[in-house]
């Protein structure tokens, strides 16, 4: 067994220590294994390490493996990690209700030593080769988004990286949201990198907006100003074409998201929809903020760049009406990264 395999970790989960000591005998040579005698305790481990496969037994009083198995993958977190159930008996509708839930295999005990750990090796052979094309589906994505911001940011001379810092501004408002239990509930569903990476096309709509407009040097008319508003609009368009043409995945819902609503504003006086409150996802109110700072922060053909703390101080007045209060609140907890971001620091 090769050095990366022997440092894989495997969760086994079973009410039984008989069970438990058999599964530990079998694997604790080739892998870093936790026998866990409930689903709880798994959840705890849970917040501190992520698994390459979890066992999980079926029949556990308490939280029972499809119970276990329904929260592991509703959470973004640990969705990903393969769960194999173990049972003493498993009929046809028992199968067809697991593997329609998302369990890659079934191992019935008691088990032969040979055939258990041979099982465990096949699964995780295949989890590194969906992992490896996984990784390369997500590098040829990141190559196409960055092509299309950068296209989008190309054609905008006035916005110089604006779309690189929002990105990072809206990783630290979601991290301190999360920290603060925020919006919990639903940030903890997401995977959060797709999501920030997804905020890179939020202007997508400029590249039907002409170079007239775009870049005039001086302030829009009523006219322009309306041809303008219509990227938020025309964003949502063009990702709906891309989603028609290549699936509805979770990266192009979430960028739709963010180009549809990130002109919305909280008392619903905001655009394209007009939109007020909760209506707004939280996608478009997260970047409303980073969008709305950025611009002030950084001089314009048509005004001077603001400092930092008069930023700060027309984003605090806005809450609950321009913005959603609540992450105003933390804005201003972490606006100093805020700050680092715009003078060119990478925040970390």
């Amino acid at each position: 067994m090769d050095e990366n395999q022997k440092m894989k970790t495997i969760f086994v989960v079973d009410d039984s220590n008989v069970n438990l000591l058999a599964a530990e005998e079998t694997l604790s040579e080739h892998y870093n294994v936790f026998t866990l005698l409930s689903a709880e305790i798994m959840f705890e481990l849970l917040e501190n390490l992520i698994p390459d496969l979890i066992l999980l037994d079926i029949a556990m009083p308490e939280v029972n493996g499809f119970d276990a198995l329904k929260r592991l993958k509703e959470d973004a977190r640990y969705a990903h990690v393969p769960v194999i159930f173990l049972t003493s008996n498993c009929d046809n509708e028992t199968e067809a209700l697991g593997f329609e839930m998302g369990v890659v295999d079934f191992i019935t005990k008691p088990f032969s030593n040979l055939v258990f750990l041979n099982r465990i090796k096949t699964h995780l052979a295949i989890e590194e080769i969906i992992h490896e094309r996984t990784e390369k589906l997500l590098r040829l994505q990141n190559s196409m988004v960055s092509v299309l911001a950068k296209m989008v940011e190309n054609r905008d001379k006035l916005t110089g990286r604006h779309i690189e810092r929002t990105m990072e501004y809206i990783e630290i408002l979601l991290t301190a949201m999360l920290e603060r239990g925020l919006y919990a509930g639903e940030i903890e569903s997401w995977d959060l990198e797709v999501v920030i990476s997804s905020s890179r096309l939020h202007d997508i709509g400029k590249i039907i907006v002409t170079d007239m407009i775009l870049n005039k040097p001086g302030r829009l008319s009523a006219d322009e100003y309306e041809t303008m508003k219509n990227h938020a609009a025309e964003g949502e368009i063009i990702i709906d074409g891309i989603i028609a043409e290549s699936g509805d995945e979770v990266f192009l819902q979430n960028a739709k998201l963010f180009a549809g609503s990130h002109h919305e504003r909280w008392d619903g006086t905001g655009y394209p929809r007009g939109l007020k409150g909760a209506e707004i996802p939280l996608q478009g109110r997260v970047m409303a903020i980073a969008d709305v700072y950025d611009a002030l922060v950084n001089e314009r053909s048509y005004k001077k760049a603001l400092s930092h703390r008069e930023a700060v101080e027309i984003i605090r007045s806005g809450g609950g009406a321009h913005f959603d209060a609540r992450i105003v609140d933390v804005f201003l907890q972490v606006s100093d990264l805020f700050a680092e971001v715009s003078q060119g620091l990478k925040y970390r």
